[in-house]
């Protein structure tokens, strides 16, 4: 089978490298980086570079880029892509993806599946690519009442041949309110914790929990800016949860009032505990 890649950075180059490594298919690389594409070639994690006019040779195309860059490549390639082949995304953000471009290529003639790899690294571009980047991982795919069943399980064993150790199928909503919680919520209370005034002097007093807290502070913001305004409502009332409890915390501390705050805390502990009972019967 013939694939092709747009957008060689972090995921996009571990997808090809991933398929290069693990499959047996030819996959093609397109970028405006030219430096990023000459990488992929010398590393051989391309098959050669493709041009936009000759996507149409291929039968999945793997779309890579930022949101907003996404769709516009969508829309702005829809009849470039082959008759009845398969053009996926990676974006973090569904609902707004897949709205925007499932109609426009469908009248084109190619299937669209909104797909989301949940893996990444506080790194991005393709120099930080690697080939077991989506070992252990999952592969969320968000199919409409418009998506054949055909493509489904084309790309559900395209993504274990990949190397994905779980596919899940989801609705476009559910996975950006779960997402919501799970990914955007996380960078956004890491950008806010390093704010503070103490960061540039942990040097010495800092271990495990520091660099658990701080690790995606280091993200793109290019990126994650579109993709948390497109998530606007699920996000933010996570984050509003996070401000209630924030408070009770506060306000616990500051009255020192002893057992409330012991209660939240023994409270905390016992939701992790139960859903790593859950994650690991749902893991069996």
């Amino acid at each position: 089978m013939k694939t092709a890649i747009v957008g060689l950075g972090l995921i996009g180059g571990s997808m090809a490298k991933a398929i290069k490594k693990n499959t047996q298919h030819t996959c093609f690389g397109l970028d405006i980086d030219t430096n990023a594409v000459k990488s992929a070639l010398e590393q051989e994690a391309i098959d050669g570079e493709i041009t936009a006019d000759k996507l149409c040779t291929c039968d999945i195309v793997i779309v890579s880029l930022h949101p907003l860059q996404t769709i516009d490549f969508l829309i702005a390639n829809k009849d470039n892509f082959k008759k009845g082949g398969i053009v996926i995304d990676t974006c973090g953000v569904k609902g707004a993806i897949v709205s925007a471009v499932e109609k426009p290529l469908a009248d084109a003639g190619v299937h669209f599946l909104g797909c989301h790899p949940m893996a990444g690294r506080e790194f991005s571009g393709f120099a930080y690519s690697v080939d077991n980047l989506f070992e252990k991982a999952s592969f969320i795919m968000t199919p409409t009442e418009n998506t054949s069943r055909d493509t489904v399980e084309k790309i559900t064993a395209f993504a274990y041949e990949c190397g994905f150790a779980k596919v899940v199928v989801s609705d476009t909503a559910e996975h950006d309110e779960i997402i919501a919680y799970t990914s955007q919520l996380a960078h956004v209370v890491s950008s806010c914790y390093v704010k503070s005034p103490s960061l540039m002097r942990q040097a010495g007093f800092s271990a495990g929990s520091f660099k658990d807290l701080t690790r995606v502070a280091k993200l793109n913001e290019d990126m994650w800016t579109p993709l948390f305004l497109m998530n606007k409502k699920a996000l933010t009332s996570e984050i509003d949860h996070i401000i209630e409890h924030l408070t009770e915390y506060r306000n616990a501390i500051a009255s020192n009032d002893s057992a409330k705050l012991h209660e939240l805390l023994k409270k905390g502990r016992e939701l992790k505990e139960l859903s790593n009972e859950q994650t690991a019967k749902q893991n069996e």
